[in-house]
């Protein structure tokens, strides 16, 4: 541990931390299939199956190797701390990689093809990992207090969700824009995904680098873990008692409900504006406002609530009223409540639903990850040690799993009402669109349901954490003390 005393992280601080989750937006947005899924099944020609599948197998090996790197970085020791090492060193394989997974050889096709993008999207996920889980595991040192952590990862949500809803405005308004006499817009044309995926890789590039510079004078603050030995043995025990902590086993089990219900809602979200909704890309790239004004109103609320009604309950008020405002109008047009497709209520109806939605949901996920932070501080008092990387990267490697889980539900979803491979906007069968919303919604009901009934058993309150930091402040105190080893 430095033992120079922390200064409160300023407003220029807190704005340029937030800054790195844009690349955590972008890739959130276009790898959760919702763009992948419509690319690879549409444009591409490969089965809905086998992209699922290659979701998944690409999460599952992240999901192995994302606590070793939360663990490698809770206990590097360099000139640049724990933490910047990895987030510098992300900043070009991530862009590189992401860059190649819309720039397929052309002459790649069927197995091949699929072959290529199991590989280069793990190589996203794993470039992507290098920075996002030591970028997430500064939050609990760089915003000790329980209240302040929540306004400090507020931040990093305004970013991110700006982030994903911009590059659906601009993928749909600007990329995938429908020309003269086209039928289908930009949606089948290869070259337009490919110029999106460049422009997304730049700025991959540079917030990372912003990000990761804007915390360097943080580095001399920042906690040193001792020199020790750690064999793999070592590192798996360690890993597991993290994981084994109760109360992120409550996240982590709500995590693999609640992200697997928005992997199936994200694969599907476009299928339904196009042929559900009969939405061209104007109406889509509009729904992308929605969501932007949502993350003004939503983020910055957050802190304030948590704070006056504390921040378990307000995290599960917010889910659930959420989910409502997500299923009504789906639930409405099959039961034949809705206005026609041609009636301009219907549009409107539907973005008064994404910006409810997404104000309740992201309030709660702000909340959620200042509840994850605290288990950080709670674990190193049950272990004697610091792990908020091991900790960050166990419920983000379960969000990432599960949102490839979503993917592969969705499509066998799609399989399972024979949705038909490379339709075109407005050709698929309206029984079979009518029959996939119907397996949809109580899909969605079920996991995000169940989601909510498990974080109930979380137990970190106001009162425990300021324990464990009194707690943590007496370890500290005691190995500064200690006499050195004769």
């Amino acid at each position: 541990m430095s033992g120079a005393a922390a200064p409160p992280v300023g407003p220029l601080g807190r704005v340029g931390y937030g800054v790195g989750s844009i690349a955590l937006g972008i890739s959130i947005y276009v790898l959760s299939a919702s763009v992948v899924q419509l690319y690879f099944n549409r444009v591409l020609g490969i089965p809905a199956i086998w992209v699922g599948t290659a979701f998944l197998a690409s999460l599952a090996i992240d999901a192995v190797v994302d606590p070793l790197i939360g663990q490698w970085s809770d206990n590097l020791r360099s000139r640049l701390g724990r933490r910047h090492p990895f987030m510098y060193g992300s900043a070009l394989p991530a862009t590189v990689l992401f860059f190649l997974l819309w720039h397929a050889p052309g002459s790649l096709s069927g197995p091949a093809l699929f072959a290529y993008s199991v590989v280069i999207l793990l190589g996203v996920r794993l470039s992507l990992s290098l920075y996002e889980i030591p970028s997430n595991a500064l939050a609990p040192e760089l915003a000790p207090d329980y209240d302040k952590r929540t306004g400090l990862l507020a931040w990093r949500w305004f970013f991110m969700v700006f982030a994903a809803a911009a590059m659906e405005f601009l993928l749909w308004r600007v990329y995938l824009k429908a020309d003269p006499g086209s039928a289908t817009g930009g949606v089948m044309d290869r070259s337009r995904y490919a110029d999106f995926g460049a422009m997304c890789s730049v700025l991959i590039f540079v917030c990372i680098l912003i990000s990761s510079a804007s915390t360097h004078s943080r580095i001399r603050y920042l906690h040193t873990p001792p020199a020790r030995r750690v064999s793999f043995a070592d590192t798996l025990r360690e890993v597991a008692s993290a994981i084994l902590n109760p109360s992120l086993l409550t996240v982590i089990f709500a995590s693999v409900l609640g992200g697997a219900s928005y992997g199936v809602t994200s694969s599907l979200s476009t299928i339904f504006y196009l042929d559900l909704w009969g939405f061209g890309a104007k109406q889509i790239a509009a729904m992308a406002i929605a969501v932007l004004i949502a993350t003004i109103l939503g983020v910055f609320g957050a802190s304030a609530v948590s704070q006056r009604f504390g921040k378990k309950p307000s995290m599960i008020f917010f889910f659930a009223t959420s989910l409502v405002a997500q299923l009504t109008p789906i639930s409405l047009k099959l039961l034949g409540l809705m206005p026609p497709n041609s009636s301009p209520a219907v549009f409107w109806i539907l973005f008064a639903s994404v910006l409810v939605t997404y104000i309740l949901v992201l309030m709660g996920y702000v909340i959620i990850s200042s509840m994850i932070a605290d288990v950080a501080e709670d674990q190193a008092v049950r272990a004697g040690s610091r792990p908020e990387g091991v900790v960050f990267a166990a419920n983000g490697l379960v969000v990432k799993l599960n949102a490839g889980v979503g993917a592969f539900l969705a499509s066998v979803l799609m399989t399972l009402v024979h949705y038909p491979k490379g339709a075109a906007p407005g050709t698929v069968p309206p029984d079979i669109i009518r029959h996939l919303a119907m397996v949809y919604l109580p899909t969605v009901a079920l996991l995000s349901g169940g989601s909510i009934l498990v974080l109930n058993l979380y137990k970190i309150d106001r009162k425990t954490h300021e324990q464990n930091l009194e707690r943590l402040r007496e370890l500290n105190a005691a190995a500064v003390n200690e006499p050195p080893p004769l």
